[in-house]
């Protein structure tokens, strides 16, 4: 596969319950969706574009030299946005991977992005995705995070089978922190936006449980580090000072 048959879409949407506007919030001068632009762009693997319902969030990522596509404002999940703006931009099917990058993580690496993308390497992998290990015991417990439990390929690799709030497996062993980065094969982001909300996803609050459970496979790489996601303002003043620090 080429960069011509990659692309890295990125949702962004204005109705954040608890950082409103959030992919405009300032990050040294930049918004925050830009920002994330500029390393999606720095993983250097395809074509990145942001799809979003608003207007304000088309202006800045032009103005920044970004590609966008414009979607419907009622989707339900982030994926839901992706895959119509995948339509809009390769009506003709020609892209084959899709890397969806949440437009809340302005301090990710890019190096994660390309990680998540290799995965699909392996022909009978459907989605990737990564995970870091639990190094702080409060994580272990905290169901706001997001726990991916699998069968070990590899020291950085594994072959995903459950995700969990819970603490989960039980015994002795790491346990690692999902990270809500997703590498698809076309056909498998096509089947997966299809099918209805799944039990276990529903339960869970976790969609990617609905991939699992129609017997879609993913696999995980671990990585060393968890990006930060921004989803309050506390959050927002953290990724301004990761940046500031970065830039001196």
């Amino acid at each position: 596969m080429s960069s011509q048959d990659t692309v890295i879409l990125i949702p962004a949407r204005m109705a954040s319950t608890r950082l409103p506007g959030k992919p405009l919030a300032d990050l040294g001068g930049r918004p925050m969706i830009v920002e994330v632009a500029r390393r999606s762009a720095a993983a250097q693997i395809g074509r990145v574009v942001v799809a979003t319902d608003d207007e304000g969030v088309r202006a800045a990522v032009e103005k920044a030299g970004f590609e966008v596509a414009m979607t419907r404002a009622d989707h339900a999940s982030g994926s839901d946005r992706i895959f119509e703006a995948l339509g809009r931009i390769d009506p003709e099917g020609r892209v084959a991977r899709i890397v969806n990058v949440q437009g809340d993580l302005p301090t990710i690496d890019p190096a994660l992005i390309r990680a998540a993308l290799d995965l699909l390497d392996d022909p009978a992998v459907d989605i990737g995705t990564l995970a870091a290990e639990i190094t702080e015991a409060g994580e272990r417990i905290n169901p706001n995070v997001v726990k991916a439990v699998g069968s070990p390929l590899s020291a950085a690799r594994l072959r995903a089978l459950y995700f969990t709030r819970a603490t989960a497996p039980y015994g002795e062993g790491p346990l690692f922190h999902h990270i809500g980065l997703y590498a698809y094969r076309r056909r498998a982001l096509e089947r997966f936006v299809a099918l209805p909300p799944s039990p276990l996803e529903s339960r869970e609050k976790l969609e990617q449980l609905r991939a699992l459970e129609a017997g879609m496979r993913i696999d995980v790489a671990i990585v060393d580090t968890v990006p930060l996601g921004v989803d309050t303002p506390d959050d927002l003043e953290k990724a301004r000072l990761m940046l500031a620090r970065e830039s001196t």
